[in-house]
């Protein structure tokens, strides 16, 4: 992959009719976050070859909102992202090596945030970028990476929502 885009869902429902976590949906505004972040990463030229999903319903929801400005090759659900933490996410990350192009990962916090912030520490990002990114990652927020051919990451922007 040359590039890595970490996507957080919209805000999100209180609750769900089920009653369960997972299942809780995009409220209006979240489903209108989703895409202006969408817009934005698009105006950056972010074309992913590989959107990797959580199965949750607000994630799903965000997908198909962003989805339908920036498109991908391929979507792939995958239940380990579902409240994954940031290892979690980091060892799905790292089996998408060889994944030509860009990937983008729509998943959850707290996992996206701490991923965000250990990627851009790595690559060496100003300190004003790393306390940008501490301080605030908020619905449909979307951290964008680039990745050398060695696999390092260089953080290139925080694109948010409003």
């Amino acid at each position: 992959m040359d590039r890595l885009i970490l996507l957080r869902h919209g805000e999100a429902e209180a609750d769900s009719a089920s009653g369960r976590d997972f299942d809780r949906r995009l409220t209006a505004r979240g489903a209108r976050q989703s895409a202006a972040t969408a817009e934005r990463l698009a105006a950056l030229g972010v074309a992913p070859n590989l959107a990797l999903v959580s199965p949750a319903a607000r994630a799903r929801e965000t997908w198909d909102a962003a989805g339908a400005i920036l498109s991908a090759a391929e979507t792939r659900e995958d239940r380990a992202l579902y409240n994954a933490e940031a290892e979690d996410i980091c060892a799905l990350l790292d089996e998408l090596e060889e994944v030509p192009g860009a990937v983008i990962v729509v998943a959850h916090n707290p996992g996206l945030q701490e991923v965000s912030l250990g990627l851009a520490a790595a690559g060496g990002a100003a300190h004003e970028s790393l306390v940008g990114l501490r301080s605030a990652f908020p619905p449909a927020a979307a951290a964008v990476f680039r990745i050398d051919s060695a696999g390092r990451p260089t953080f290139e922007t925080l694109v948010l929502a409003e």
